[in-house]
């Protein structure tokens, strides 16, 4: 139903803070902590990548508990993050309660979607996860630029406090908003990992992890990006924060829609933001107006990465939803630490103005991939027929 699942969409806007929010202040990171910025950006990679590793074995393992009792207990170590990273640990600590609740938030996502879908049609099912993972661009126009924002007038510190609260809020929704949800059938271990026997999923997974690794190569370096390369003080990249959030909300809605529809060309026309961005924004250069509008399609484009990976995934596997879900989210993050590494990399070597030809060159691999599964579908129809 959809109270349940704007419930999830809340738990997931604390997780999206937590997660992305370090975006906008890894320059002040870097200063206060003496570092460069492709070292601060670990910060992000790290989190991410735990969520790569361990994600699948967690999902697994929790999958026979309670759904509510599981998404509370992975909100609340979002909040035990935002305390100690508020106080400004040590670098090696602050890595440490960045890399804690990561161990759960797949467990998190994949238990949301599970809540949000129970007893839904099947012709609903996609707008319902639409909604839940509307979450991350409600968080990217709202408490992610505003914790940006709030640091810009302060310091980087207080972005935490913003995480902070939103995870409390998530808890308190999710702890009073939903009914006690035991698994009455959980699915046995051998039934789940036998999808990673299937080419079709597999590719589906790596076309999820590049096509994550492209935006991220350069969105990992948003404020960075702006700053050096448009030329944009901090206060205008809050601004852009904003209108690239603002305009994703509705791209989230749109998604929901057309993936019901057909996923893959859905999941298409939303990737061909990869090859075209970066071409926009080389055109656009240091000019305002046209960068402006440029970040909006950015915003656009982007913003539905997750949905249409997660839901291009899933369908290679009907009969493993949710942990579908968690090898979506572990490839997804995945996607986030090559993509942010990628981009460190571009940075340290060559200087942040090239990162976005990092998401072109992913993109077009992304491409190639999606023709790949396309011939596999072909194969194994004519193979079932014979």
């Amino acid at each position: 139903m959809k109270k349940y699942a704007y419930i999830g969409s809340l738990g997931f806007i604390g997780v999206i803070t937590t997660e992305f929010g370090v975006i906008g202040i890894l320059p002040q990171i870097a200063t206060h902590y003496g570092i460069t910025i492709d070292k601060a950006g670990w910060l992000l990679s790290a989190f991410a990548l735990a969520i790569a590793v361990t994600g699948p074995f967690m999902t697994l393992i929790t999958s026979s508990y309670n759904r509510k009792t599981m998404m509370t207990i992975a909100l609340a170590l979002f909040v035990i993050t935002g305390v100690v990273s508020f106080l400004s640990p040590p670098f090696w600590l602050l890595m440490l309660v960045r890399i804690l609740p990561a161990f759960l938030q797949p467990v998190y996502i994949a238990s949301a979607l599970s809540v949000a879908i129970n007893g839904a049609d099947k012709s609903r099912e996609n707008e319902l996860m639409s909604i839940v993972f509307a979450g991350v661009a409600i968080a990217m126009v709202t408490t992610v630029p505003f914790a940006t924002w709030l640091a810009s007038l302060h310091n980087w510190q207080y972005s935490f406090l913003v995480q902070l609260i939103v995870s409390i809020i998530a808890v308190l929704a999710i702890y009073f908003g939903l009914p006690s949800m035991p698994v009455a059938e959980p699915k046995s271990f051998g039934s789940q990992l036998r999808i990673l026997r299937d080419p079709v999923f597999i590719i589906s997974a790596l076309v999820n992890l590049c096509m994550v690794s492209g935006w991220f190569s350069t969105y990992s370096y948003f404020v960075d990006y702006l700053n050096k390369a448009k030329q944009m003080d901090d206060t205008m990249v809050s601004y852009m924060m904003f209108l690239f959030g603002i305009i994703g909300v509705g791209a989230m809605w749109v998604a929901g829609k057309l993936l019901n529809k057909h996923i893959a060309g859905t999941t298409m026309f939303f990737l061909s933001g990869t090859l075209i961005v970066p071409l926009l924004l080389h055109l656009a250069g240091v000019n305002l107006m046209a960068n402006i509008l440029v970040i909006g399609l950015w915003g656009f484009l982007y913003s539905p990465s997750f949905l249409n990976a997660s839901t291009y995934m899933i369908s290679a596997a009907p009969g493993a939803l949710e942990f579908a879900n968690s090898l979506s989210t572990s490839f997804g993050n995945l996607g986030v630490t090559i993509g942010t590494t990628a981009g460190g990399w571009m940075i340290a070597h060559y200087g942040v103005g090239y990162t976005p030809w990092l998401t072109f060159a992913f993109g077009l691999l992304t491409f190639a991939l999606m023709g790949l599964r396309k011939l596999l579908l072909q194969r194994k129809v004519q193979f079932a027929l014979q």
